[in-house]
């Protein structure tokens, strides 16, 4: 029994020394640090005399030391300045200053340690190397331009005075600061960097003021604790900027700094306030599973790369307020606990958010964003897993009244929808497929074999299945992902008739996208209406005026026949216009209008032309008018044809064919057939009129009605109050 009790308590001791060596943060880490040597100055003369190659490079080794640059230990502190700058200018080769491990009391100031050399002007000193002035010269030339601009917006300049030179702190060597604890302010402002910087681990108790400092290489601070407030304000970041496991538990700004290169600030933790306004990130961004605890301010920014937020977490407000995106913004995952606001950003062609599986972890959360606009930059590839977020997005812009941005949310789902419905009407069924016919899609021998034993064992429910197959890589899923699907195998029979409703599903959600932008693009059923209320009209005209040639000619006159055809023109011209404006796929929604317009009405023209007409009453219209009243009237229930009732038919006539204005007429009735509504109550007479004709008529009353039930569905989504009414009631 004690054996037993023995070997369970080891086993506690080893798993709680694996638990506090594995899971412990990397700034703990740092933090436990063996004991160490207090600096004296006979140390430092030693370390001076030698020091340890590096990369090439010399570096003075002031490892796990206690360096005490409190005032009250001044000498030593001046001391210390002073014979490290003494080795670290020396002319040729840079040294290094290595303070790993090592533990700096008092305030440390990288000025007492660089070189002093001026921006402005032509000379340098000769102390530096043709790489290390080209490194120079780069900066000063931007400052130069900056400082003639700023000079050349003056109102009322000084020509009397003169200000002193410019002049910036250069620090040749590599500077490495790996786990090294600071307990008091680190002050790099105004410093310039001609080599690496490392300072992983770093602890910075009392801050860090980095105003105004030049990073020429890499620069590192990857798993840097700051406890208190860090200003990197007006930097510039020539290099690489890692700041990844970074945590910030002070406030921190970056205001008006430039990153030339990537920036990484993956899985780093903002605790307060975090300023990046007016940052130029000219390479990528990785803000990937970054935690922000205090609000986030990127106002005025500008991504000229891509910028990753994927599983971050925002607890307060993200603010991207005026901020210019050059390439996506990736938000897969992302967390927002109160509110992205991207009010005024500026989207470059090709950018976008991207924001599968982002989450509205709470109540108050939202995204904010210029009303109709946000909402044409807001994408999301799939519809599988994002059905409840698109949901959230709709709900999240109704809230905010901002009606055309839920529409078009609720466009995107439906787009979605229908490209699902596509798949799966023409996508291979990966659980029924056969194995050549796998391999024809692009998977391998093996790993179409593979798929075949796993549906033997268990179908696949979904596509992300097939990365679950050892075989399967992502580069084939991505490949193959948009021609297969996983369903359930069903009896023959019954897949044929699912796929005739898929087929009629996909043909209905065709024809809401296309033709009303899914209900969210009012001009655009309008134009669609204008279109064929236009072609009606003039095919009604044509039938009308256009009966035969002999014995006795019944044509139009030539006067009445271009007045038509401008008539026309203008009708189909404002509807073109509108449709270009409003469709996102312009021709496609012409196709559309075309096969529902053309096909039916080709086919009865070409009959009756084929069997000509001989009926009495040659000589008068089919059209007859209600001549009562002439007055705008509303007829949504009266039909295209004349009533039965005898006294009733009295108040009508045929319009008349020899009046200038007699054109109207057809496009008054071509209206009243698609809209119900029209200036005058115009109907197809029911005597000596061929069957033809009348099916024609049929044919637009019948379109009109679905037109009509689509036209106020649209109305209702897109008008704001009436909108309100009808989702928030």
């Amino acid at each position: 029994m004690s054996r037993k009790l023995s070997a369970c308590l080891l086993l506690f001791i080893v798993w709680t020394v694996f638990s506090f060596t594995h899971l412990v943060p990397p700034v703990l880490a740092a933090i436990a640090q063996p004991d160490l040597t207090p600096l004296t100055l006979e140390v430092l003369q030693q370390r001076l005399k030698s020091p340890i190659a590096n990369e090439g490079i010399k570096v003075i080794d002031l490892q796990r030391l206690n360096i005490d640059l409190r005032p009250e230990n001044a000498e030593f502190r001046d001391r210390f300045y002073d014979l490290l700058k003494t080795q670290l200018q020396r002319p040729g080769t840079p040294v290094g200053l290595d303070l790993s491990y090592s533990q700096i009391q008092g305030e440390f100031k990288i000025s007492q340690l660089g070189l002093r050399a001026p921006l402005f002007g032509e000379s340098l000193s000769p102390i530096f190397t043709p790489a290390e002035q080209e490194q120079l010269q780069r900066d000063r030339r931007r400052l130069s331009r900056l400082s003639t601009l700023s000079q050349s917006l003056l109102s009322t300049p000084n020509l009397g005075t003169q200000t002193a030179p410019l002049q910036i702190t250069v620090f040749r060597g590599p500077l490495k600061l790996n786990q090294t604890r600071f307990l008091d302010l680190v002050d790099f402002t105004n410093t310039f960097f001609l080599n690496r910087v490392e300072a992983q681990g770093s602890q910075f108790t009392q801050g860090i003021d980095s105003t105004q400092t030049r990073f020429s290489q890499t620069t590192s601070f990857a798993g840097a604790l700051f406890e208190r407030d860090s200003r990197f304000r007006s930097n510039i970041f020539f290099g690489k900027a890692e700041f990844n496991q970074a945590q910030f538990w002070g406030p921190v700004t970056f205001q008006n700094t430039e990153f030339q290169a990537t920036a990484n600030f993956n899985l780093a933790v903002f605790q307060q306030p975090s300023n990046f306004m007016r940052v130029q990130w000219q390479g990528n961004a990785d803000f990937a599973r970054a935690l922000w605890q205090a609000d986030a301010v990127f106002t005025k920014s500008t991504f000229s790369k891509a910028l990753f937020l994927p599983d971050a977490v925002f607890e307060k407000a993200a603010l991207f307020r005026q901020t210019q995106f050059n390439k996506p913004v990736n938000m897969r995952g992302t967390s927002i606990l109160e509110q992205a606001d991207f009010s005024d950003a500026g989207f470059a062609r090709g950018a976008y958010l991207n924001v599968p599986g982002l989450k509205f972890d709470s109540e108050q959360a939202k995204i904010v964003g210029d009303p109709g606009q946000i909402g044409r930059f807001i994408s999301v590839p799939t519809l599988q897993g994002n059905e409840n977020l698109l949901r959230e997005l709709v709900r999240n812009f109704r809230r905010q009244e901002q009606i055309p941005d839920a529409n078009q949310m609720d466009y995107t789902r439906q787009r979605l929808r229908l490209r699902e419905l596509r798949q799966q009407l023409f996508g291979i069924n990966i659980n029924t497929a056969p194995i050549t016919q796998l391999q024809n899609l692009g998977f391998s021998q093996e790993q179409a074999t593979a798929i075949a034993q796993r549906r033997a064992q268990l179908p696949f429910r979904s596509l992300t299945d097939l990365l679950s197959l050892a075989k399967v890589d992502i580069a084939t899923y991505i490949n193959v992902r948009d021609r297969v699907v996983a369903k359930e195998p069903v009896a023959p029979g019954r897949g044929v008739f699912n796929r005739i409703l898929i087929g009629l599903d996909c043909i209905g959600l065709s024809l809401l996208l296309l033709l009303s932008h899914y209900g969210t693009r009012s001009w655009l059923i309008f134009g669609v209406g204008l279109i064929t209320i236009a072609y009606f009209g003039v095919l009604f005209w044509f039938i009308d005026r256009s009966r035969r040639l002999t014995p006795k000619p019944i044509l139009p006159t030539l006067a009445e026949t271009l007045w038509m055809l401008a008539g026309f023109s203008t009708l189909f011209l404002l509807g073109l216009i509108a449709i270009f404006r409003n469709s996102d796929q312009p021709w496609l929604t012409l196709a559309s209008l075309a096969a529902i317009d053309i096909p039916v009405p080709t086919i009865l023209i070409a009959l009756l032309y084929k069997a000509g007409r001989y009926h009495p009453l040659m000589d008068v219209s089919y059209f007859m008018e209600e001549g009562t009243l002439r007055q705008l009237r509303i007829l949504v229930g009266r039909l295209p044809i004349i009533p039965r009732y005898q006294m009733f038919r009295e108040r009508y006539i045929p319009i008349l064919w020899n009046r200038r204005w007699n054109w109207l007429n057809y496009f008054d009735f071509s209206f009243n057939n698609l809209l119900r509504f029209g200036f005058n109550d115009i109907r197809l007479r029911d005597e000596h009129v061929p069957g033809l004709i009348t099916a024609l008529v049929w044919y637009q009353w019948a379109i009109g009605i679905l037109y009509l039930a689509l036209l106020f569905w649209t109305l209702s989504r897109t008008i704001p109050g009436l909108n309100l009414l009808i989702y928030f009631k």
